[in-house]
């Protein structure tokens, strides 16, 4: 078995993996990186993020050539859908972001094993493929192996009429009657895109809301949105069973008759992917949710072993395992690595996009803060009805006695660009007096953000 030295191995080349691999080859480092696939970028790349935004982009143009463009004077006697190409397009989207990472890891110096990784014991890497076998030494290794889809007892996941997100990116053709489990951000991505592609969609939620977890009030405005594009839901149900039944899905939930579906989406969350990685062998427990504990510098309890991303506590984001990414590694290396989660923004990519960062105003009232509020609506901010897309509004929370910004919420165009100001000002301690005093070009999208910390104080002028 041959026998490889490094000074740090990863394992799991996803967005938090790839990043730390860079960074830490910028700081000197000679560094592994071990996955299993054999395109690099992780889940996110390869059949999460970036394929579901490209379906999105491309259902979104669709559904405005068929039912907007007329409001702008373009004609467009018949708009057909070439799903072929649409997925086509996907893919290659995938493809040149994949080979992008693997140029990044040549550039960098960066030694890729493809295979499965498992610890050995203390400071070392067994990478198992199918041509051989590798040990890697290091003096630090970093777990980064993401997370994978929950599948509730009861659900019969086939691959074929009932499966996951990654199923779903690739329907083809559109289904007639699609059932999306879970009306979290995943299933109301993906119901949107087969919504807007003529499928009816019929969501199926636990709780009595959708988007469990973001601001209940942005919530609610969404929920209203969304039945009125023509997603139908159905909150407070449980499912009890979902299967494959000839060539259609059958949905079981209780105190209701069933469902027959020809796809079932199951999006009820994620769960950390911390499987056949030998962390017994070094002694490594999970945490009750079968998440790998680390301390505030995603140390481990193993002297020299480190997660970060989907395998520790937080939100799912790739964005967050990039940041835990080089926090982890600048530590390592420097001594000091940092990441403030009060700015870790989420987004939902639908139809309007939803984002929001920092305090929620449920958290606000759970916790009994003092907060004050300002909320401008797009139908008033010129650019938003340039673009005929009005729906929605800005949401500023801020600290009642200091006035500084604790969450900004939003729901309307654009709002996964709009939040990253919200994000800047959070994480400079800004009060909303600064924002509403910044001068915001016009006509933009972003002058209904300074409008909204103008009305935390009650001075909004376009309302």
């Amino acid at each position: 078995m041959a026998e490889q030295g490094f000074d740090l191995v990863i394992i799991g080349a996803g967005p938090g993996g790839y990043v730390a691999a860079i960074r830490a080859a910028q700081l000197g480092l000679k560094v592994a990186c071990v996955e299993k696939e054999p395109a690099l970028g992780g889940t996110c790349l390869r059949i999460g993020c970036i394929p579901s935004k490209a379906l999105l982009e491309s259902s979104e143009l669709y559904i405005q050539a068929k039912e907007r463009f007329a409001a702008h004077g373009i004609r467009v006697p018949q708009v057909d859908v070439d799903l072929g190409v649409m997925l086509k397009r996907k893919d290659q989207i995938v493809q040149t972001l994949t080979k992008g990472v693997d140029g990044l890891f040549r550039k960098n110096k960066i030694t890729r094993f493809q295979g499965q990784a498992q610890l050995a014991g203390p400071g070392r890497v067994l990478v198992q493929s199918e041509k051989e076998s590798v040990e890697l030494t290091a003096r630090h290794i970093i777990i980064a192996t993401g997370s994978k889809p929950t599948i509730p007892k009861g659900i019969e996941c086939d691959g074929k009429r009932v499966g996951t997100s990654t199923e779903a990116l690739s329907y083809n053709p559109v289904p007639k009657h699609l059932v999306v489990i879970g009306a979290g951000y995943i299933g109301l991505e993906l119901g949107s895109v087969w919504k807007r592609l003529g499928a009816k969609v019929t969501v199926l939620e636990f709780l009595d809301r959708i988007l469990p977890g973001m601001d209940s009030e942005i919530a609610g405005d969404a929920r209203k949105i969304f039945e009125k594009q023509g997603l139908e839901f159905r909150l407070n149900t449980r499912v009890t069973s979902a299967r494959t039944d000839k060539d259609s899905a059958i949905v079981e939930c209780e105190g209701s008759e069933s469902i027959t579906a020809d796809q079932v989406l199951v999006a009820v969350g994620r769960r950390a992917n911390t499987d056949d990685l030998g962390l017994e062998s070094v002694g490594l427990q999970l945490d009750e949710r079968g998440r790998i504990p680390v301390n505030p510098h995603f140390a481990t309890t193993v002297p020299g072993i480190y997660a970060i991303g989907d395998v520790i506590a937080g939100p799912m984001l790739a964005h967050k395992a990039e940041e835990e990414g080089v926090a982890c590694v600048e530590h390592i290396v420097t001594g000091y690595g940092h990441v403030d989660y009060n700015t870790i923004p989420g987004v939902v990519y639908t139809d309007p996009e939803i984002a929001t960062v920092g305090k929620s105003e449920d958290d606000l009232l759970k916790e009994k803060a003092p907060y004050k509020k300002g909320i401008f609506p797009f139908r008033a901010n010129g650019r938003a009805m340039g673009l005929g897309q009005t729906e929605g509004k800005v949401k500023i929370l801020a600290n009642k006695e200091t006035d500084r910004i604790l969450g900004v919420h939003i729901i309307g165009p654009r709002a996964g660009e709009l939040i990253a100001e919200a994000a800047v000002a959070i994480a400079f301690g800004a009060s909303s007096e600064d924002l509403a005093r910044t001068c915001h070009a016009h006509p933009t999208l972003a002058e209904a953000v300074k409008e909204a910390a103008l009305a935390v104080d009650n001075r909004a002028i376009h309302i």
